[in-house]
């Protein structure tokens, strides 16, 4: 599968469901949208390691035309959801009383084919385990290991430490697992970086005056 145009995605908000929201961002000086076309969500859900390459290609030679792009729009609408949803319940805990506003992600959820297998475990040892499995029986089933994800991070995660990047032009989102909660940046080699290359400039502006 080729390289999507705007190359690799950016995987650093710690938080799986919340890299998905970060699929849309500047990391230069424009907006980049890694899931603007059918391409691009093919490419991005193999970068996240969401969908197996084998799955991507068949239901990439299967799909009728149109199709992947109709998909596309939707996982685009979907995302647009979950940024509104995490912007408002951010930076305090998740009560019960958000349970009305996932309505539609549970209507996601309830179209899963899943099912479960006895397969042997990977690696060096031999022994049985059962592993969830899934029957992608038309495109749009690509939505589906999304909402599971946003589910997870919904039920796992505390929003009290769910930030945004204190970078002046920064969309990106992200969950601050470190000791104390002082992460403040998605990358202290982007944003992070800029931020003390213009406090520099401000100290030698007053050291100047």
């Amino acid at each position: 599968m080729s390289t999507h145009l705007h190359g690799p995605a950016m995987f650093i908000a710690d938080a799986p469901a919340l890299d998905f929201l970060n699929s849309i961002a500047t990391p230069v000086d424009e907006i980049v949208d890694w899931l603007g076309d059918a391409q691009g969500l093919l490419d991005w859900l193999r970068q996240a390691g969401w969908v197996s390459d084998e799955t991507l290609e068949q239901i990439a030679q299967e799909a009728m035309p149109g199709e992947l792009d109709m998909v596309a729009a939707q996982t685009r609408a979907l995302r647009d959801w979950f940024r509104d949803f995490v912007s408002r319940h951010r930076g305090k805990p998740l009560s019960s009383q958000a349970l009305d506003d996932l309505a539609a992600l549970n209507r996601l959820l309830a179209r899963d084919d899943g099912f479960t297998q006895i397969t042997v475990a990977d690696g060096a040892s031999s022994r049985l385990e059962l592993q969830p499995r899934r029957r992608w029986k038309t495109p749009d089933s690509l939505l589906l290991p999304i909402g599971e994800q946003l589910a997870k991070f919904i039920c796992e995660e505390d929003f009290s430490d769910v930030k945004r990047c204190e970078g002046a032009s920064c969309t990106l989102i992200f969950v601050d697992h470190t000791r104390g909660k002082k992460r403040r940046w998605c990358s202290m080699a982007v944003c992070g970086n800029r931020a003390k290359a213009a406090a520099h400039r401000e100290r030698k502006k007053s050291d100047a005056g």
